[in-house]
């Protein structure tokens, strides 16, 4: 069964300061729980503030180290969900079903993925 990788985008602007309210956690929580149960979630995590990241580049056969916040972002990776489907619709459902989860004044983007096995 192939596996989907959502990659959750988070523009800070919209995000509270105070972090995700607490209804927003126990309708995420409710979802977790039932897409674990579903057998679908492979591992799911939220990430810390971009402005604690590390940008790693590799060009020209050198490497650079850049500590966050990066300036050209507006958008940052927020956390990730990795699952395991039947197909990209399934994946694509509970993906919308976590979107929801969220309210209105959040802005949140996720870009799914099918991870390339073999």
């Amino acid at each position: 069964m192939p596996r989907y990788l959502s990659i959750v985008r988070v523009d800070e602007t919209t995000a509270p300061p105070e972090g995700p309210s607490p209804e927003l956690m126990e309708r995420m929580g409710a979802l977790i729980e039932e897409i674990t149960k579903a057998g679908v979630m492979l591992d799911t995590a939220g990430l810390t503030p971009h402005s604690q990241g590390k940008r790693v580049r590799w060009e020209g056969g050198d490497l650079t180290v850049t500590d966050g916040p990066f300036t050209e972002s507006k958008e940052v990776i927020g956390g990730y969900a990795l699952m395991q489907c039947k197909d990209m619709d399934e994946a694509l459902e509970w993906t919308k079903r976590f979107l929801r989860t969220h309210e209105e004044y959040w802005t949140v983007t996720c870009e799914v993925r099918e991870i390339a096995e073999g």
